[in-house]
């Protein structure tokens, strides 16, 4: 067999960092695990070509060379998944679809060829003892959930290594908590699942083989949901396993709030080598938690929790939600003032989406508020649902937090107040890859000298030079990231929704 899997393009969002990638002369910022380790999971014998669509472009002649073409794609990258399936149906080449986006919205794809939902670990088996039988049947769907323990290691010489600008492994799946809005625990479940010990040190240790030095991202949607075995068994081997190698690489992840809780935890994380972690704070309006089922982020105080973390020696990057039911016309403003307090420098602002199969699309669609499918982008102005408050004002508050935040003067300011609050872990040593001294040097050119941001940025690059000569690098990134962030946000700011189309809120049942 000869198998072709394609990635499909991921359009430019916050989270794409492309307008940053062209400072460091890389791609994407990472290759599709999913694809990888599927490909591993299919037969050695077998020819295998990846085309990750956010790095090259996708010929004909690879179509026409495979036998099956293996999609996987998240909801976002639904135009492109589009674009594929019709250009493989146009040169009658069949198709093994599965991923997030085709689990949840499988009824979608009437001419894919197969749908192997689901984790992999349950369905592909099946699929490849019909397809060695020749009866292949067009939909897989499995009960429960698989255990981890078999999951190979991802087959990293289906991609060059110099396009991404980190590598991903994954630890564990599922997550603890249920929040309305969010298909974690949809596709994963709630009892966290974690890879055996063994074979996370032999994935790093492959990576390591290959000669990659610098980040490398643990997708893990909540990396801390099974504490107790972090600090019993992973940190600590982690710690080692670094330590013997004079720590190759640092790692970010995404966890709870509830990691302020626990400084053992925190101070284990540092020293295994982490320096980020992604928070999704959603909202500092108590009614917003309540109403989405956000738990752990109830009672607290969040500013308070995410100082804790940054003192600990990670930054924190946060997700923050506008369009809650119980938001009041003052939530903008509050979330705006929580952004600049807390010091999150790389706070991911999005308009409340229903996704498919989630609690909040259910409720929305017993209450007859749906009003079409998700676009799977957060940042963009996209309402698929009838939200309490007006639309306009729902979306020119959105726009003022955008417009506020990633403001060079508001921007830059917070990337100090981190500065001042943050303890980066003593025992890494920087490691200078390929594209940084040139990102620097762009850095000075399209920021320091033609950008509307230059005064700040020459503050910043003196001020950390001089105060903070650890982080002097990392001022250097959060400059190139303000640069990717307001270019996103410039293009929420003249998207138009309601531009031309006056009769959209009649239409869509607004007063």
């Amino acid at each position: 067999m000869k198998i072709l899997l394609v990635y499909p393009y991921y359009p430019t969002t916050f989270w794409s960092f492309r307008n940053a990638m062209k400072f460091i002369d890389r791609k994407a910022s990472f290759p599709p695990l999913g694809l990888m380790t599927v490909a591993a999971m299919l037969p050695e014998s077998w020819d295998k070509r990846l085309v990750d669509m956010n790095v090259c472009s996708l010929e004909d002649d690879d179509l026409l060379w495979a036998d099956y073409v293996f999609i996987s794609a998240m909801t976002i990258q639904r135009p492109s998944v589009r674009e594929v399936i019709e250009r493989c149906r146009r040169l009658e080449v069949k198709t093994v679809a599965g991923g997030p986006l085709f689990t949840s919205c499988h009824e979608d794809f009437p001419e894919v060829d197969h749908l192997v939902l689901g984790e992999a670990e349950m369905t592909l088996p099946l699929f490849l003892k019909d397809l060695r039988r020749g009866m292949p049947r067009r939909l897989y769907v499995a009960e429960g959930w698989a255990p981890l323990n078999e999951t190979p290691a991802p087959l990293w010489d289906l991609v060059a290594m110099k396009d991404y600008a980190a590598m991903n492994i994954q630890y564990g799946r599922g997550c603890p908590f249920d929040c309305e809005f969010c298909d974690i625990t949809v596709l994963y479940g709630r009892k966290p699942r974690s890879k055996p010990l063994d074979r996370i040190l032999a994935e790093l240790q492959a990576l390591y083989v290959w000669g990659w030095k610098g980040a490398v991202f643990f997708v893990d949607d909540n990396f801390i949901g099974d504490k107790a075995k972090l600090k019993r068994e992973v940190l600590p081997a982690l710690i080692g396993w670094m330590k013997a190698r004079k720590y190759p690489f640092y790692f970010y992840t995404e966890a709870s709030i509830d990691l302020a809780d626990d400084p053992e935890l925190m101070e284990l994380m540092v020293r295994a080598g982490f320096e980020e972690v992604f928070i999704g704070i959603e909202t500092p309006n108590a009614e917003g938690l309540a109403e989405s089922n956000k738990v752990q982020n109830k009672n607290r105080d969040m500013i308070a929790s995410v100082k804790r973390i940054q003192q600990a020696g990670l930054q924190v990057h946060g997700g923050f939600i506008v369009g809650f039911d119980s938001d009041p016309p003052s939530i903008f403003d509050q979330q705006i003032r929580f952004i600049q307090e807390s010091g999150i420098v790389t706070a991911m602002v999005g308009v409340l989406s229903a996704l498919r199969g989630t609690k909040l699309y259910r409720r929305l669609e017993r209450e007859g508020r749906l009003l079409k499918d998700s676009s799977g982008d957060n940042t963009a102005i996209d309402i698929n649902f009838i939200p309490h408050m007006k639309p306009e004002i729902l979306i020119a508050g959105y726009q003022k937090i955008l417009n506020t935040i990633y403001d060079p003067k508001q921007y830059y300011r917070r990337v100090i107040q981190l500065f001042k609050e943050y303890r980066p872990r003593p025992q890494a040593s920087f490691h200078l890859q390929k594209g940084h001294l040139g990102a620097l040097f762009k850095s000075m050119l399209f920021l320091g000298v033609l950008g509307k941001e230059r005064f700040h940025y020459w503050k910043l690059f003196f001020w950390s030079l001089f105060r903070k000569p650890r982080l002097f690098p990392l001022a250097i990134t959060y400059a190139v990231y303000g640069f990717h962030f307001r270019k996103v946000a410039e293009k929420i700011k003249g998207c138009g929704m309601f531009d031309g189309n006056e009769g959209w809120g009649a239409k869509n049942g607004y007063v």
